[in-house]
C-alpha cells in the first residue's frame, strides 16, 4: 500500500531511476552504466519479475520492482501458471406461478408443481463423460480455465479457448447429455406455500433450481405466488376486512350483528346512535402468521338505503321525519359557514 512508509520508499527509489534515465535505451548515465533493454543481459521482463534468483535461493533479498507492484496492486498471478482446478460455477434459479384461492393464502396450502428445466444427467452423474470415463485436466491451462497473455510488462488472463474455461476435456461425451452433464427433465415437486403470503409474493426454496456446474452448488427455486380475489372478504395486513350492511333502526336503536368469518361466524354488538362508516372489530379473527400472530377482522357498517319503499313504511318515514323535525343534522355545518369559518 502507498500508505505503508517501507513500500512508499522503495517505490520512490525505483520511480527516480526510471525519471533519471538510467533505463532509457542508450543512455549513458545513471547508476546502471546505461544499459540498453536487450544487450548485456538486461531483461525487462527480469525488471517486473516475481521473484529474483536471490529470492528463488531462500536469500529473502527484495524481489525487485515486481514485488513493489506486486504488494501495491494485490500480486495477481497468472491463472495458466497455477495449475489450479477450476472451481465450480453456481446453477441458475428458475421461477415459476402459481395461483391459490384467498382461503389457502390466508392458512397456507401445500401445492404440487410440474418443472420442465435442467436437471443433472442421470447417466453421467453430471461429469459429461460418458460412464466409465472420466473428463481430463486440459493441458493447455492445467486445469485452471483460464491463460494468461503477456502484452509488454502487463500480463492479462482470459478464458482458455480449448476448454472453453471449464479446466476439463471430455474425450468420449456422456451419449445422454452431449457432454453437458445436464438433461432435461419433467420435476414433479411439492411446496408448501405459508400462511398469510401476499398476491405477487415470491417464495424461495433452496438449492431446487438448476444444477451447479463443475460440481458448484445448485441454483434456487423462486416460487411467484398469484393470489384470487374473495367475494366478500378483503385484506389489510395481517387484518380481514368486510363491509357488512346494517338498516337505520340498526344504527339508531343499536343491535347484535352476526357476521361471517373465513372459519364461521361472530357476533358483534353495535351501540345505540353508531354512525354509518363506523368499523368494529373481531379479536384474532384474521390471518395466523407462522411466528403466531394474529390479525382481527374488521367489520365496517354501511347503511342501507332502500331504492323504493311501500306505502307503510313510506308513512312510518313521514310520522319520523315529523317527530325529528326540530334536529337539524347540519347545524354545525351552517354555523361554520355562517362565521365564515370555511377553512
Amino acid at each position: 500500500m502507498l500508505g505503508d512508509a517501507d513500500k512508499r520508499k522503495q517505490y520512490d527509489e525505483q520511480r527516480s531511476l526510471f525519471g533519471s534515465g538510467a533505463f532509457r535505451p542508450g543512455s549513458g548515465s545513471g547508476g546502471f552504466g546505461g544499459f540498453t533493454p536487450g544487450a548485456g543481459g538486461f531483461d525487462l521482463g527480469d525488471l517486473f519479475g516475481q521473484a529474483t534468483q536471490q529470492n528463488a535461493a531462500g536469500s529473502g533479498g527484495s524481489g525487485g520492482i515486481g514485488d513493489i507492484f506486486g504488494n501495491l496492486f494485490g500480486n495477481r498471478r497468472g491463472a495458466g501458471n497455477t495449475g489450479s482446478a477450476t472451481r465450480g460455477r453456481r446453477g441458475s434459479d428458475v421461477e415459476t406461478d402459481i395461483r391459490i384461492d384467498f382461503a389457502e393464502a390466508v392458512r397456507g396450502v401445500t401445492v404440487p408443481l410440474q418443472l420442465s428445466s435442467p436437471s443433472t444427467c442421470d447417466m453421467c452423474h453430471g461429469s459429461g463423460a460418458k460412464p466409465g470415463t472420466s473428463p481430463r485436466t486440459c493441458p493447455t491451462c492445467n486445469g485452471a480455465g483460464l491463460v494468461t497473455r503477456s502484452q509488454g510488462a502487463f500480463a492479462f488472463s482470459e478464458p482458455c479457448a480449448d476448454c472453453r474455461g471449464t479446466g476439463r476435456l471430455i474425450d468420449n461425451p456422456c451419449p445422454e447429455c452431449l457432454g453437458s452433464g445436464t438433461s432435461t427433465k419433467i420435476r414433479t415437486m411439492t411446496v408448501r406455500i405459508p400462511p398469510g403470503v401476499n398476491d405477487a409474493q415470491r417464495i424461495r426454496i433452496a438449492g431446487k433450481g438448476e444444477p451447479g456446474v463443475s460440481g458448484g452448488p445448485n441454483g434456487d427455486l423462486y416460487v411467484r405466488v398469484h393470489v384470487n380475489p374473495h367475494p366478500v372478504f378483503g385484506r389489510n395486513g395481517d387484518d380481514l376486512t368486510i363491509t357488512v350492511p346494517v338498516t337505520f333502526p340498526e344504527l339508531v336503536m343499536g343491535t347484535t350483528l352476526t357476521v361471517p368469518t373465513l372459519d364461521g361466524k361472530v357476533s358483534l354488538k353495535v351501540a345505540p346512535g353508531t354512525p354509518t362508516g363506523r368499523t368494529l372489530r373481531a379479536r384474532k379473527k384474521g390471518i395466523t402468521k407462522r411466528d403466531g400472530k394474529t390479525g382481527d377482522l374488521l367489520v365496517t357498517l354501511q347503511l342501507a338505503v332502500p331504492a323504493k319503499l311501500d306505502d307503510k313504511a313510506k308513512a312510518a318515514l313521514a310520522s319520523y321525519a315529523d317527530a325529528t323535525s326540530g334536529q337539524d343534522p347540519r347545524s354545525e355545518l351552517n354555523a361554520l359557514l355562517g362565521s365564515g369559518e370555511t377553512s
